[in-house]
């Protein structure tokens, strides 16, 4: 994106974000750019998108970024990755023909012994997810194979360095080395770039730093929100695991997600502007108000903790 970065001289991770810096062709490019590759995720979509997702794991990502003192995108960015990996991972694990005698020598399911196996994997994958995460930001250091094991250890996981570069390979591998995904944030700054250019007398700058606690809120409540929209869109109390399948093209759409996040920061920031800012959302994006609206009033009601009328 087109944005400033400036570094203080004191403190070298303290970032910080200027926007209205892109000219109106490059900020076309990006919305195009952005728009296909939230389409082509979407049409590939797993019906397992979004198991590790959970509040948990995400919690755990979230705060491994914070302690290494990373940008905030790549802790989105690892979530991505990791799931996509996970997905992968265990899908082909799971299609490999059984072992022959396997299930007679063992009294557990081969399944189980596969599942166990890869628990104890699975904090330094998740690892893994971060660090390569933080080498494709721009905004935050990398995290080498040395912090690497020297954060494990501080955590109490005893791993080394040799285990470290396995485990970042075999995710890479996993991935295809395709590193360059959707990411929640990314389409947030994005979305704020081209609704400051667009409308030059709503403050961006502050709505983006509301917005980062939007979208953590959001990822970490994941569950109840996306159901609570479920219901209030389908009419339905108790839906049926065929229409939550289906559903899952709402709940991985990074274009929905970010501008969601940008009515509720609105909303709470800067009321006056609310129907502005959505209206002008759904210019950039082609998303209705209605949506736009039922995402706001769910989100809404989840933080506050009560009902309100709809938006």
């Amino acid at each position: 994106m087109a944005k400033t970065l400036i570094r203080s001289l004191e403190q070298s991770d303290v970032v910080s974000l200027k926007f209205r810096q892109a000219s109106s062709q490059l900020l076309t490019d990006f919305l195009i750019n952005f728009n296909k590759r939230n389409k082509d995720n979407l049409n590939s979509l797993s019906k397992y998108s979004g198991s590790f997702k959970r509040k948990r794991l995400i919690e755990y990502i979230l705060l491994i970024t914070r302690e290494l003192r990373l940008d905030p995108l790549a802790g989105y960015h690892a979530i991505e990755l990791l799931q996509r990996f996970m997905i992968e991972h265990l899908t082909d694990l799971l299609t490999t023909p059984t072992p022959p005698g396997a299930t007679a020598e063992q009294p557990r399911s081969y399944e189980d012994a596969i599942f166990d196996k890869l628990k104890d994997k699975f904090p330094l994958i998740v690892f893994s997810c971060v660090q390569l995460a933080s080498k494709l930001s721009l905004y935050s250091r990398m995290i080498d194979n040395n912090a690497a094991v020297r954060f494990l250890h501080s955590v109490g996981h005893s791993v080394s360095k040799q285990a470290v570069l396995e485990s970042e390979l075999m995710v890479l591998k996993g991935l295809e080395f395709k590193l360059n995904v959707p990411n929640p944030l990314t389409f947030v700054e994005m979305l704020l770039e081209v609704l400051g250019h667009n409308e030059p007398s709503i403050p961006v700058d502050r709505l983006y730093h509301l917005c980062q606690h939007v979208l953590q809120f959001i990822s970490l409540q994941r569950t109840a929100i996306f159901d609570a929209l479920l219901m209030t869109t389908t009419r339905c109390v108790t839906p049926s695991r065929e229409l939550r399948e289906k559903f899952v093209t709402v709940t991985e759409d990074c274009m929905l997600l970010g501008v969601g996040v940008i009515a509720v920061a609105t909303f709470i920031l800067h009321f006056r502007k609310w129907k502005q800012v959505v209206g002008e959302l759904t210019h950039i994006t082609g998303i209705s108000r209605r949506c736009i609206s039922d995402f706001a009033h769910v989100t809404l009601v989840h933080i506050v903790g009560t009902s309100f009328p709809q938006l």
